[in-house]
């Protein structure tokens, strides 16, 4: 008979501690809500609402956090004042590698061109840091507030134990990650891929994700919502398809979700905590007596029972959105400018293509040459294979191309930029090497399900 949980978790208080907060991450999170004619979530609706009240002084307010980062962080770096050493959460914002303060140096260069418009016009135009600053940043920053405040609602009230505890049946043996990976996936499929990254972040840094594990949900789950998916096909003209299109999306994106991480190099990370410490043997077996979900109650109400305060959990909110806005704002400034410049001024995305051409024309895909030139370019930004295609003749090779740079996932402009800008561990080397994996693991799929449908 399984044990009486209640009494060992803590009684009334834990219970409430863990049903109200978690439903209010469910709600916020989790469930979709239909807004302005899309499919998205409420952290999203929030962003957007930011954005629209505040939507001619964002840019600048994004223009002062990047430069007030960056000044900070080599103030610091020179100086190395003994208040912000002292201070753990200080310390970790501004007290940083010398790649991350060269970082943050180039997005507040970026920034500042961009936003007062001076230097090189193929810097600031609308292609390249105009798109980063004006079009990106403010959505960022948008979310980067409700996310990062409203963040401890899953994290810290028991919810991933449950989902955790319940899931771990699917997610292990599938895609060797633990259960509570899943509320990342859905988090980043019905809302938007930075709160999933930034979800996956703070697991990682709280020791409940592994090097490797961290590594995977990051480069396999954050995915494009499916209302930015709808603006990727609207753009090669095939809104009437979407059904097929996002089941090709899907399809594609589980089997590369099974076949990728267990490639180099996602194979290669360690699979231990970021202190080096390796998961114990038995911490996802559920004890005798207990079932699954009396487990995942146990351990959800014993963690609901470590929070002491609120005010705990809103300095944790806090600190959330400070990481992320004076963190990785400055990043995506310098990396995704950095990549958009590439594409726009240089064939090198054109020239990596190539050798894609047989690959395509094996798999009957008409317009080879066409469609090789959009498919590496997705690693600057994920649009612009999109606006590549729609030129090209074919209904079937623009199907392809745009759900091939949906489940490419990465992209320097954003989900790039914001993994670097992570704590979690990967380089710009190995996106580009996962980006051609998932490449080349997808395409055939996709190619399948586009002459099924055509």
């Amino acid at each position: 008979m399984e044990k009486t949980l209640a009494g060992q978790s803590g009684g009334i208080r834990n219970w409430l501690m863990f049903l109200l907060p978690s439903l209010a991450g469910i709600l916020l999170f989790m469930t979709p809500v239909a807004w302005q004619g899309d499919i998205t979530i409420m952290i999203a609706v929030l962003a957007q609402s930011v954005q629209g009240a505040l939507a001619d002084q964002l840019p600048a307010v994004v223009t002062g956090l990047i430069v007030f980062s960056a000044l900070l962080t080599l103030f610091v770096t020179l100086v190395k004042p003994a208040r912000v050493l002292n201070s753990a959460f200080l310390n970790t914002l501004f007290n940083v590698r010398p790649v991350w303060l060269l970082s943050r140096l180039l997005g507040a260069v970026f920034v500042l061109l961009v936003q007062f418009q001076v230097g090189p016009q193929l810097l600031y135009s609308g292609d390249t840091g105009g798109l980063v600053l004006n079009d990106l940043l403010p959505v960022l920053f948008s979310v980067f507030i409700f996310a990062g405040l409203l963040l401890p609602l899953l994290l810290d009230f028991g919810l991933l134990e449950l989902v955790g505890t319940l899931l771990t049946g699917i997610m292990r043996p599938v895609f060797r990650l633990p259960g509570r990976s899943a509320v990342d996936c859905m988090a980043s499929w019905l809302g938007d891929g930075s709160v999933g990254i930034l979800l996956t972040s703070k697991q990682y840094e709280g020791h409940h994700y592994t090097q490797r594990e961290a590594a995977v949900i990051g480069t396999t789950f954050s995915a494009v919502s499916i209302t930015f998916s709808l603006v990727v096909l609207a753009q090669v003209k095939l809104e009437h398809m979407f059904l097929p299109f996002y089941g090709a999306v899907c399809l594609a994106g589980v089997v590369a979700a099974i076949v990728v991480p267990r490639l180099p190099p996602l194979c290669w990370k360690q699979d231990t905590f970021i202190n080096g410490e390796a998961r114990p043997a038995n911490a996802e077996v559920t004890p005798e007596g207990y079932s699954r979900l009396g487990h995942g109650v146990q351990l959800a109400l014993a963690r609901a029972g470590k929070v002491e305060s609120l005010g705990q959990v809103a300095r944790t909110g806090v600190h959330n959105a400070l990481d992320m806005l004076l963190g990785v704002l400055p990043v995506v400034m310098a990396f995704g400018t950095l990549a958009l410049v590439i594409a726009e001024t240089t064939p090198l995305f054109t020239w990596l293509g190539v050798p894609f051409v047989p690959l395509l024309e094996l798999l009957g895909i008409p317009e080879a040459v066409a469609a090789s030139q959009t498919i590496v370019v997705g690693f600057a930004d994920m649009f612009i294979p999109a606006i590549l295609a729609s030129s090209i003749e074919s209904d079937m090779t623009r199907f392809v191309i745009a759900a091939l740079s949906v489940t490419q996932l990465i992209y320097m402009s954003e989900v790039g930029a914001l993994l670097l800008g992570s704590k979690i561990p990967v380089n710009i080397v190995e996106l580009f090497v996962i980006f051609l994996m998932r490449t080349l693991v997808t395409l055939p799929v996709i190619a399948l399900a586009a002459h099924l449908v055509f």
